[in-house]
């Protein structure tokens, strides 16, 4: 198993949070790590949500591999997406009173995490927001329940940290406390200094963040897959040149 699904039980990221507890509904491997971050990347190549060819990121790097996850974009896609969310959310021990996802493409995470979190007996309040303040009806720009206790928040990547940012400041206008965030791939890499911005987000906002998988497992399923073996040495030789040594939790 790659080290990025290790890191999902013992992190740098632990001295954010107390010990961890894993569920015992959760699937290990045969050293008692949970084992899901492998099938979550066998989900998204068979979806095309994971992509190998020459992809221009944000920094401008020319990437062997592009993950989209607005591309889980129907019902059994969704669902199986967020039950990937739920365990990464129950295997991270993290304490939280109620989950937040950022407009836009945290609006069906939040909402699907929220329903597999009660699928496995822990029914809990969510809420989204709208990206311009309503001024008829019930107004503002919170939808759902109140922002109260300690939130999690739920998103797909971190590029720059700009929707984590937004959605703290949000939260703590509201009188709540950020607690954490949940992604779906944490991709290792450097942004224009030492830090990746997973790193940055946990350093700034003294947060962890949890990935369901990670850069690591990535290549850990390029290296035993044959029928996608051609993509490893591009995605090995991409993480020499722009990778980080950690992933988030």
């Amino acid at each position: 198993m790659a080290s990025g699904a290790f890191s999902l039980c013992q992190s740098a990221s632990a001295r954010f949070w107390p010990k961890i507890v894993l569920q015992s509904n959760l699937r290990k491997d045969d050293r008692g790590i949970v084992d899901f971050s492998r099938e979550f990347i066998a989900l998204a190549c068979d979806l095309g949500v994971l992509r190998f060819g020459e992809f221009k990121t944000k920094a401008g790097r020319l990437s062997p591999y592009f993950f989209n996850a607005g591309l889980f974009r129907d019902g059994e896609s969704l669902r199986r997406l967020c039950a990937f969310y739920a365990r990464a959310i129950l295997a991270s021990g993290i304490d939280f009173d109620m989950l937040f996802g950022p407009a836009y493409k945290g609006i069906p995470l939040v909402a699907g995490t929220a329903i597999e979190l009660a699928h496995d007996g822990r029914n809990l309040p969510y809420c989204f927001n709208r990206k311009e303040a309503k001024d008829h009806g019930e107004g503002g720009t919170s939808i759902g329940s109140d922002l109260s206790g300690r939130v999690l928040i739920i998103d797909d990547v971190i590029s720059a940290g700009t929707s984590v940012g937004e959605s703290v400041d949000l939260i703590r206008a509201a009188g709540a406390t950020p607690c954490g965030v949940v992604i779906a791939l944490d991709r290792m890499e450097r942004g224009q200094g030492e830090l990746s911005a997973v790193q940055e987000v946990e350093q700034h906002y003294r947060m962890p963040v949890v990935s369901v998988a990670s850069l690591d497992d990535l290549i850990g399923y390029l290296a035993d897959s044959p029928a996608l073996a051609a993509n490893l040495d591009a995605v090995r030789r991409y993480r020499a040149s722009y990778g980080v040594a950690h992933a988030a939790v």
